[in-house]
């Protein structure tokens, strides 16, 4: 299958290096010498052009492609690629078409989401999929504030999620034992592993008889934010009480600053936005969420001490910084963070600045454009909305979501002898219920996979195709 990105930055790098991990055919289209330069250590055509122009999209191939996906910085030029694509696809092509070209782009105006959700985009502008990042940012920060000890939380719908965490000496339950062991000395069993690294080793997918160690990284399945207390303790952890209605500061009115303000709103809290122009506080004061009862918009410099007092900062359970700088961002935490707020969030666009943050005490950091790479795998994977994610701590291991077709050898069968490969391990089990909503299933040996279920699987990047294959009829 061979995928042309345009935009050879950090969000087309990583595809690019994702994609070639399963050994797919990848090419780069950037104007900028200096990405295409840093492109070149990758296995991949990298291709110095313009993707707007007719010409590049020629040289790389576009007849042949399977997926064209947008991604530098301009929406407009995402926008005019992804219609040339398409059209230079078909003009190649003609009647002898034997597939469509699916199209992805990565836009920051909300109108082109809007425009995406309401299923017009792909009429208009030949665009399958406009991904903004945000949302999805937005709800991995707010899980991951859960406590200081998790590294990473990838949610994967329906209350499903994957736990980032080391394990320490004081799990004493789990470690020096395999997990076999380790799960009949604990009450209602181990939590459900899905890759390990250990340092000097591979990433691995264990099988039960692995055996953990102090130090290991740990990625957890679960289902659940109330599982999270019981998965910390289980890995040596101390579990922290999250507050019910917390008390979150948000500093900045920006467009993501509103957009964490109003999903906090959602589920219950009091919220305080803290910013400096004195035009973009009155227009968050004066939007739809404005005379929200539990939300206080005041202007001040969130880097003052004194304003910092005056609002009661210590008395916020959260401070959230996503302003435009990320150092700005990460100053305004710390300083939160040093007036007394026990747990302090960032939204940010450098990913060496994510571990850097956690280093200095930063409860939990987002990379935004880390949250676009893996919603573009997820449709370049599923060719519909689905899970893909690539684990952070965890190198060479992978998510995705498969659904079973009425056809398919897994339906009706028991996991134990659904025959899935050993170096696979489902997630979980996602169904609809009798009353038609989505819920999420632990797996278990006995547990029956159904005719429409969606399994989400663990694997290496070069097992995917292998695993794609398996599921198909």
């Amino acid at each position: 299958m061979r995928v042309i990105i345009g935009g050879a930055g950090r969000v087309g790098s990583e595809l690019a290096r994702a994609m070639r991990a399963e050994t797919m055919d990848v090419v780069l289209i950037d104007h900028d010498s200096r990405a295409v330069k840093n492109a070149q250590s990758l296995d991949a055509l990298v291709i110095h052009g313009d993707i707007t122009s007719r010409e590049s999209l020629q040289e790389a191939g576009i007849g042949d492609a399977t997926v064209f996906v947008a991604v530098t910085d301009s929406d407009d030029r995402n926008l005019i690629a992804c219609a040339l694509a398409e059209d230079e696809f078909k003009r190649k092509n003609g009647a002898s078409i034997k597939h469509n070209l699916l199209s992805i782009g990565r836009f920051r105006d909300r109108n082109y989401v809007a425009e995406h959700e309401q299923g017009h985009l792909s009429r208009w502008a030949a665009v399958d999929y406009a991904i903004d990042p945000v949302d999805g940012a937005i709800q991995r920060l707010a899980t991951g504030l859960r406590s200081s000890a998790i590294e990473e939380v990838i949610p994967f719908g329906h209350e499903a999620y994957i736990i980032e965490l080391n394990v320490t000496k004081d799990a004493e339950q789990v470690i020096y034992q395999t997990l076999q062991e380790a799960s009949l000395g604990i009450e209602g069993g181990l939590p459900l592993i899905v890759g390990v690294k250990r340092d000097g080793e591979p990433s691995t997918v264990p099988n039960k008889d692995f055996t953990l160690m102090p130090k290991d990284r740990i990625a957890v399945a679960t289902s659940g934010l109330g599982s999270f207390s019981r998965i910390l303790t289980a890995f040596g952890h101390e579990s922290i009480d999250f507050p019910a209605q917390p008390r979150v500061a948000i500093i900045g009115a920006t467009d993501v600053g509103k957009r964490i303000a109003e999903n906090w709103l959602r589920n219950g809290a009091h919220v305080t936005v803290i910013e400096r122009t004195l035009n973009v506080a009155n227009t968050l004061s004066g939007s739809d969420i404005g005379a929200h009862a539990n939300l206080d918009v005041i202007h001040g410099d969130f880097l003052d001490r004194n304003i910092l007092t005056e609002i009661g900062i210590k008395e916020h359970h959260i401070a959230i910084a996503a302003l435009d700088d990320d150092h700005i961002s990460i100053a305004a935490a710390l300083l939160a963070s040093d007036m007394g707020v026990t747990r302090t969030g960032l939204i940010l666009k450098d990913s060496d600045l994510v571990t850097v943050t956690q280093r200095m005490g930063i409860t939990f950091a987002v990379d935004i454009k880390r949250v676009a790479v893996d919603n573009i795998l997820a449709h370049i994977h599923t060719k519909a909305s689905g899970a893909y994610a690539i684990l952070s701590n965890i190198p060479d291991v992978v998510g995705i979501s498969q659904t079973v077709p009425r056809e398919s050898k897994f339906a009706g069968k028991k996991i134990g002898n659904s025959g899935l490969p050993e170096w696979s391990r489902i997630a979980f089990i996602q169904r609809r219920n009798t009353a038609g909503f989505w819920e999420t299933l632990r797996p278990a040996r006995e547990k029956t996979i159904v005719e429409g279920d969606r399994l989400i699987l663990f694997c290496r990047p070069d097992r995917v195709a292998d695993l794609e294959k398996r599921f198909k009829v």
